[in-house]
């Protein structure tokens, strides 16, 4: 394996990670990775030795995500539901329901405050990586991770989802 692809290769298990958390389906979250290793790999003359190859990646992958979403909106489909696949978790195995309800809590927060909640407290980005990863400025990535744990914790504690928006003139 040549030193390009064993840099590449040592990312995939956080590339997987953050996908399927993204994505919340393993065969999209699959794809996404594929896709992201394809486009890093046929582009990798582009990434410049000395700066993260990780952010490089979560940036290539954020961006096919978004054009992914962009394309679904254009053409919606009908996908199955995860959840009616899943064979039930039992009651004992609280670990599990745990996790789902994260999962599910998750699903319901914004598009840009999970990608941030999940690239800073899952994938353990700075604010800066996220930042870059994300092609936001880090004031940004602050505050949405800021209402992103405000919104997961309401949704996990079972309150109502409660927005203080001031109109500014």
């Amino acid at each position: 394996m040549s030193e390009n692809a064993q840099l590449i290769a040592q990312h995939i298990p956080r590339l997987r990670r953050y996908a399927r958390a993204l994505m919340g389906n393993r065969a999209a979250a699959e794809d996404l990775v594929q896709d992201t290793l394809e486009r890093a790999w046929g582009r990798f003359n582009l990434w410049r030795r000395g700066s993260d190859l990780r952010a490089w990646l979560f940036t290539i992958m954020h961006n096919i995500h978004v054009n992914q979403v962009r394309a679904r909106i254009a053409r919606p489909e009908h996908e199955l539901d995860d959840a009616a696949l899943e064979v039930q978790a039992r009651a004992d195995q609280g670990d599990r329901l745990e996790i789902r309800d994260l999962d599910q809590a998750l699903r319901q927060l914004p598009d840009e405050q999970r990608e941030v909640l999940l690239l800073v407290g899952l994938e353990q980005l700075t604010y800066e990586e996220a930042a870059k990863a994300l092609g936001i400025p880090i004031g940004t990535v602050m505050s949405r991770l800021s209402r992103g744990r405000e919104r997961l914790r309401a949704v996990l504690e079972g309150r109502s989802i409660v927005t203080n928006l001031k109109v500014v003139k």
